[in-house]
């Protein structure tokens, strides 16, 4: 049965949130700061900001959320469900009402 799942796992490729969620890519977190100070290995600087992958159909669909694809933003962590999809552990799925800011250039 185990052998089934991992070929299961293997041919997963993608990740679509569901309901008003939207799928981020967390930006690194900071080992130095703003002053040039490095910071030891075990002390890092959280971030809450990260790159939109994808959007929910019904996001998408909804003008009260001007949320894109590619989209930088600025969320809440508290309820980013973590998705173990790559080795590096970025990837969360963030209720649209997490998200408190989208960064945009003009």
């Amino acid at each position: 049965m185990s052998q089934t799942s991992n070929n299961e796992r293997q041919t997963l490729e993608t990740v679509e949130p569901i309901g008003k969620r939207v799928l981020i890519r967390k930006d690194e977190d900071k080992k130095q700061t703003k002053s040039g100070i490095h910071l030891p290995d075990k002390i890092e600087i959280p971030t809450i900001t990260g790159r939109v992958v994808t959007v929910s159909a019904e996001v998408a669909s909804d003008s009260n959320y001007p949320i894109e694809q590619y989209d930088r933003i600025l969320f809440d962590p508290k309820g980013a469900i973590p998705v173990d999809f790559e080795g590096d552990n970025r990837l969360f799925v963030v209720p649209v009402e997490n998200v408190v800011a989208v960064f945009r250039r003009q």
